[in-house]
C-alpha cells in the first residue's frame, strides 16, 4: 500500500535508472549531424555501452530489447554492422578516452567464442578503446557461459560479471516465465569464480507470485555463499507486451516487506546500499578499477540497435520496441545501415537547460551519495532549491535529509526512490511517455 497518498500517485511508479525515459523519445523532424551533436561535449572520461540484442530465451517479466534464438546468421550480420557503426564514431570523436566500459544486452555471452573475439576486436582495435584501464562489465546469463568464453573475457580485460539468477528456487523461476534450473546457476558460478573477476554482481527479484520472506532469504542467502561483490535486488514490473503482461498476471502485493527483508539482511551482512536496487560489499573498496565517469555529467556512447547515445543536450537511439516482430524488425534496420546512416541521428530527445537541470538531479538524488547542491550551482549558476522548490517537500516527508552540502534520501526516501524519480520528471517528458505506442 502507498501510504503516502498526498505526495505519490504509487510507490512503485518506474524504474528511473537514466533521465528521460525512452519513451520520451521521437522520431526527429530533420536528421542532425552525429559530429555536430558530439562537436563541443568533453570526450575525456565516456561511458561506452554495447547492446547485444540476442538472448538464449526470453523471460516472462523481460521488456529490454532484445530477441531469443536469432537465426543462425544474424549475429554474425549484426558485428557486420556494429563495426561499421565504431568505425564511423572513431572518426567522429577521435582520441576519445573512455572512464567505463558496458557490454549488455540481452545476453551478450549467447555470441559463440568466435564472435566475442570479433566484438573485441571492434572496441579495441576499430574504437581504439583501452579494455584494461577502466571497468569492464560484461553480462551473462547461466546457460551461454562456458570455461573458455570466460577465459577470454578475463584475458581481455573485463573485471566484472553480471548474471541475472533472479531466484535459486525453480518454482519462482518458473513463474516468471525463465525455464532455469537452480543446478545450471550454481555451475555457472562455480565456473565464475574460477577466475579472478574483481567484481561479480547478482541480480535477484522480489514480488514473483508464491514468494515468501523466506524463499526471498533462502535465494539471498544462496547467493551470499558466492561472496558476490554486488548484488541488485530488483522489485518485479509486470510491463505491457511482456510474457507475464500478455497472461495479465501482476505483481505481489508484499514488495514492501519482501524489500525491507532483502535489504535489512544484506545490511547486516556487510553490505552498503547505493541505491535501492544496488548493494555493495563493504570490504571490495579497491578490488575493481576506479572509474573517471560521473554519470551525471559526462556523456555516453552507444553502439548497436537498442544502445542510446547521451551527450549534455542530446539523446538519441534506434527506436525501442518489445514485441519479438517489431523487435526483429529494428535489427534488421540496424543491419542494413551504412556508413552514411550512422553519421545522422534521426531519433532521440533534445534537453533544453531545465530538462539538463532535472537530469543531474534525478541522477544524483537517486544514488547513494545523494545531490551535491554546490556542484550544481557551479554548472547551472543557481541554487537547486530554487530551480526545484519541490525538494521542500521531499524533506518534509522525511524522505530527504542534509548532509552537508548534499541531500541524500534518507532510509525512507530510499524505499521511495521508484516513486520520488518519476515524480521529479518534467510535464513534457510525462506527456511523451503517456502517448508513447509500445509495440
Amino acid at each position: 500500500m502507498n501510504d503516502k497518498p498526498g505526495l505519490f500517485a504509487e510507490k512503485y511508479a518506474g524504474y528511473a535508472y537514466s533521465y528521460p525515459h525512452k519513451h520520451a523519445y521521437r522520431r526527429l523532424d530533420e536528421k542532425i549531424p552525429v559530429e555536430k551533436i558530439w562537436h563541443t561535449e568533453n570526450k575525456e572520461a565516456l561511458f561506452l555501452y554495447v547492446h547485444i540484442p540476442f538472448c538464449e530465451m526470453r523471460c516472462g517479466f523481460c521488456n529490454l530489447f532484445t530477441i531469443a534464438n536469432p537465426k543462425e546468421d544474424v549475429p554474425s550480420a549484426y558485428l557486420d554492422t556494429l563495426q561499421v557503426q565504431a568505425e564511423v564514431m572513431k572518426n567522429i570523436l577521435g582520441d576519445a578516452k573512455f572512464g567505463q566500459i558496458a557490454v549488455g544486452g540481452g545476453t551478450p555471452t549467447y555470441l559463440e567464442l568466435q564472435e566475442l573475439e570479433r566484438l573485441f576486436f571492434i572496441l579495441h582495435d576499430v574504437l581504439g578503446a583501452d579494455l584494461q584501464a577502466s571497468p569492464f562489465s560484461f553480462e551473462m546469463s547461466p546457460k551461454t557461459i562456458s570455461k573458455e568464453k570466460l577465459r577470454f573475457l578475463f584475458t581481455q580485460g573485463v573485471d566484472r560479471v553480471s548474471m541475472g539468477v533472479q531466484s535459486f528456487l525453480d518454482a519462482e523461476t518458473g513463474q516468471l516465465g525463465r525455464p532455469q534450473k537452480s543446478g545450471a546457476v550454481y555451475e555457472a558460478l562455480d565456473m565464475i569464480r574460477s577466475e579472478n573477476f574483481a567484481v561479480l554482481n547478482l541480480d535477484l527479484i522480489y514480488g514473483i507470485a508464491g514468494q515468501t520472506r523466506e524463499t526471498w532469504l533462502q535465494s539471498i542467502r544462496e547467493a551470499l555463499k558466492f561472496s558476490p561483490e554486488e548484488m541488485y535486488l530488483y522489485p518485479l514490473y509486470v510491463r505491457p507486451l511482456t510474457g507475464l503482461g500478455k497472461k495479465n498476471l501482476h505483481e505481489e502485493n508484499q514488495r514492501d516487506i519482501l524489500y525491507r527483508a532483502g535489504r535489512d539482511y544484506l545490511l547486516e551482512n556487510n553490505y552498503e546500499q547505493i541505491s535501492l536496487r544496488m548493494f555493495r560489499k563493504k570490504d571490495t573498496a579497491g578490488h575493481a578499477r576506479k572509474t573517471m565517469y560521473r554519470c551525471q555529467e559526462d556523456g555516453m556512447l552507444g553502439l548497436g540497435a537498442g544502445a542510446r547515445s547521451y551527450t549534455k543536450a542530446f539523446h538519441y537511439s534506434s527506436e525501442y520496441a518489445v514485441e519479438r516482430k517489431s523487435v526483429r524488425e529494428i535489427i534488421a534496420g540496424y543491419i542494413s545501415k551504412n556508413a552514411e546512416d550512422f553519421r545522422y541521428a534521426d531519433y532521440g530527445f533534445h534537453l533544453d537547460s531545465e530538462e539538463q537541470k532535472r537530469r543531474f538531479l534525478i541522477k544524483s538524488l537517486l544514488h547513494g551519495n545523494g545531490l551535491d547542491t554546490m556542484r550544481y550551482e557551479i554548472l547551472f549558476g543557481s541554487p537547486v532549491a530554487v530551480d526545484f522548490p519541490v525538494l521542500h517537500q521531499l524533506e518534509e516527508e522525511g524522505m530527504t535529509m542534509r548532509d552537508g552540502e548534499r541531500i541524500l534520501l534518507t532510509a525512507s526516501g530510499m524505499e521511495y526512490a521508484d516513486a520520488i524519480g518519476p515524480w521529479l520528471y518534467s510535464q513534457q517528458v510525462h506527456e511523451r511517455i503517456r502517448q508513447f505506442e509500445l509495440r
